[in-house]
């Protein structure tokens, strides 16, 4: 190169090509520079490994390329070979202009490692930002559905994926879609199973990531939905030795592939999340246990101190009744001795729930009628007394346990909406005998409110055979 005039504008494209650290835009500046030193009218890159760096060609606007106008020129970064430089669209092209073109090739490999690095860098602060994040909302209180939904909607987004799925293993041996987080409706897709056999449920199970260039026309992916998504990661969420699942990453047909740093950058995010779905799930047993030695003591106390002193107060009055001399207070003492026992009940009642683990109390019969009278506390403002006769547990069976629920509901319902009702009382006999002589469980609910005809008091009473 001699004289003034190629110098400037190989000056100025060499400084354009390493303003920007973002890397499409470098390239598209490498491009974009080759063309205006070289007056070709059509400028390309295209990548030697896609995967590198989800990038398959960069170009600049022209006509389609004649094979014999081509120039080529390769660009390495370091050792590596990056691409190639094609140009077209010039009667000819001259020594000087391939001369330009190494000058601006070699240039262009020190500011694509350049913009490799910020950009490495900038996704493994987003990765490790968003794994952070993952972490402190598992952490945080909330039902396990939830927290896998926290992982595939945060990791839908760092890794720019169509959707973020949850699988777990079943236990026919596959797996299964449990949550699905996608920016359209994941209906059909949550539900989804692998069928064991599949060839890439083996890697799955044995937590091994898999990475799918296209998940259309990969041989492997067996499931109905496949056919809409392109390249996907599948990532054991796995910690200590536990399998908790699979994450899948899939992206749009025709989307980038995923390249190296984001495969390995997503494969640390799912073993960080494995970790803190097995911290929030030690957590929340704790938690738990906390909560059941509490109740546990309350049940205690309860039982030691009010239930003991309850009945002692009894024993004394039933002694006071049979004193002589007692009949003018006989009906005052026989009234405060059922009081009495029925609080006796009543409290023993609380004590058998407090004892109940609060996630299992609603499956018994016995738990899902107090759950019933504790819902109907927050429109009363008071919590229905409830007693129960007989082994309730044993012998109501559960299809009678169902209507007895509904009609208790109603009855609950319509006493919350009457005036003047400070009390409310449930029992629920399963020694009750029917009026036709068989053997029958017998639900009364009793409240003190007024009446339309301007009287206090009403009975409502449920029954069915055993």
């Amino acid at each position: 190169m001699t004289g003034e005039d190629p110098l400037p504008p190989l000056l100025e494209a060499v400084l354009s090509v390493g303003t920007d650290l973002e890397l499409r835009t470098t390239l598209q500046h490498i491009v974009d520079a080759a063309a205006e030193l070289t007056g070709a009218r059509y400028s390309a890159l295209g990548t030697a490994d896609p995967g590198q760096d989800g990038l398959i060609e960069i170009s600049a606007p022209g006509s389609a390329v004649p094979e014999e106008t081509v120039l080529t020129v390769p660009i390495r970064v370091q050792d590596e070979e990056f691409g190639t430089l094609h140009l077209a669209g010039k009667d000819t092209f001259t020594a000087e202009d391939e001369q330009l073109l190494h000058v601006l090739a070699a240039q262009a490999g020190i500011a694509i490692g350049n913009a490799r690095l910020y950009e490495a860098a900038r996704q493994r602060e987003r990765w490790i930002e968003g794994a952070a994040a993952v972490t402190t909302a598992l952490l945080s209180d909330g039902p396990a559905a939830d927290a896998l939904t926290t992982v595939a909607e945060r990791a839908r987004i760092l890794a720019d994926a169509s959707a973020g799925v949850i699988l777990q293993p079943t236990d026919e041996g596959g797996m299964e879609i449990v949550t699905a987080s996608t920016y359209d409706d994941p209906g059909d897709i949550v539900g989804t199973t692998i069928a064991p056999g599949s060839p890439v449920l083996e890697q799955l199970l044995g937590g091994e990531p898999v990475f799918v260039d296209d998940s259309a026309t990969d041989p492997r992916m067996t499931t109905h939905v496949r056919h809409r998504f392109g390249p996907s990661m599948m990532l054991p969420l796995q910690a200590d030795g536990r399998l908790i699942g699979t994450l899948a990453l899939p992206r749009r047909r025709g989307d980038r592939p995923y390249t190296s740093v984001e495969r390995l950058l997503a494969v640390q995010f799912a073993s960080q999340a494995a970790l803190a779905l097995v911290l929030a799930d030690a957590q929340h047993s704790r938690e738990l246990l906390a909560v059941f030695e509490d109740r546990d003591r309350i049940a205690r106390d309860l039982h030691d101190l009010v239930v003991q002193r309850l009945f002692a107060t009894g024993m004394m009055l039933e002694s006071t009744q049979r004193r002589p001399g007692a009949e003018d207070v006989q009906e005052t003492l026989t009234r405060a001795v059922d009081e009495l026992q029925s609080t006796i009940q009543e409290v023993r009642t609380t004590i058998f729930a407090l004892q109940q683990p609060p996630a299992d109390a609603p499956t018994t019969f016995r738990g899902r009628v107090l759950r019933e009278t504790a819902g109907a506390a927050a429109l009363l403002g008071f919590t229905p007394s409830t007693r129960f006769t007989g082994p309730v547990e044993h012998r109501v069976p559960e299809q009678t346990a169902a209507q007895l629920l509904t009609a208790l509901r109603r009855a609950l319902a319509t006493a919350s909406r009457r005036t003047g009702v400070s009390r409310i009382e449930v029992t629920v006999d399963a020694t009750a005998t029917l009026p036709d002589g068989r053997e029958g469980v017998r639900l009364t609910v009793y409240d003190d409110g007024r009446t339309g005809d301007g009287g206090t008091g009403t009975t409502v009473t449920w029954q069915a055979p055993l």
